[in-house]
């Protein structure tokens, strides 16, 4: 089997925002429903996990957009293992308009975690995993140390509700953007675009947590973000680089 998948999507009006363009929460999902799809395809999906009592977690993911698709367009995703590590392995992602452009890039990192004891597992123990392993071109900057934006900066409140959750009962990674997302009034939103994105997931959000969630600019149209759980530690902190449309 092919190492690359490749998976088209239509991009219809639940996808969008108000701009009309491919949101980049539906994006993240995209992505990670592409990566689920590929592993499933290839005997190291969701079900196949649940054999070995554990599943896939997404550490981090980083986008970067040339363009983003609007409403009606036609999205390809291609999607293909980089490297594996013992408690790591590394997926990459190209992105393609319907002309077969390439408007953006993506790289991800996932760890495979023991569904009792919620600690990471040896990736060795996946032996088809590294036959996919594939050397295509990614030519964007690899996932890097995300800056805290938790201290001194005031956040906005919010609690873990029901539609938060994914299949594991655990904030569900496209939810994290959602809500740093909302922390840019809607004039932002309608004069600038996102050009790079990075996301670090270090802890699990639960049902009924109450978080808050923080934003920082340590440079003109650049943007660090943290939520934060009760005690004030980070379950998850992002970067956002935006443009001026």
């Amino acid at each position: 089997m092919d190492k690359i998948g490749s998976f088209q999507y239509h991009i219809d009006t639940r996808l969008v925002d108000y701009n009309g363009q491919l949101s980049l929460p539906m994006l993240a999902n995209q992505l990670i429903l592409s990566a689920s799809n590929h592993a499933l395809t290839r005997g190291f999906g969701f079900g196949e996990m649940q054999g070995h009592n554990s599943t896939w977690v997404l550490s981090r993911l980083v986008v970067e957009l040339d363009t983003f698709p609007r409403l009606d367009d036609s999205l390809t995703i291609r999607t293909w293992v980089e490297e594996v590590g013992r408690l790591f392995t590394n997926r990459c992602f190209v992105l393609e308009n319907a002309a077969g452009q390439t408007i953006g890039y993506a790289r991800s990192i996932w760890a495979a975690i023991d569904v009792e004891t919620r600690k990471p597992i040896d990736l060795s123990q996946l032996t088809d995993l590294s036959n996919y392993v594939h050397d295509a071109p990614c030519p964007i900057a690899k996932p890097g140390k995300v800056q805290s934006a938790e201290a001194h900066t005031t956040g906005e409140l919010y609690t873990v509700r029901y539609s938060d959750l994914d299949i594991n009962g655990h904030l569900t990674s496209y939810k994290y953007v959602e809500h740093m997302l909302n922390l840019f009034d809607l004039e932002w939103h309608q004069t600038h675009t996102i050009k790079r994105f990075e996301i670090a997931y270090m802890a699990e959000g639960r049902y009924g947590m109450q978080l808050s969630i923080h934003k920082k600019e340590i440079a003109p149209e650049q943007y660090v973000l943290s939520i934060c759980g009760a005690d004030g530690k980070a379950i998850c902190r992002a970067a956002i680089h935006w443009a001026t449309k």
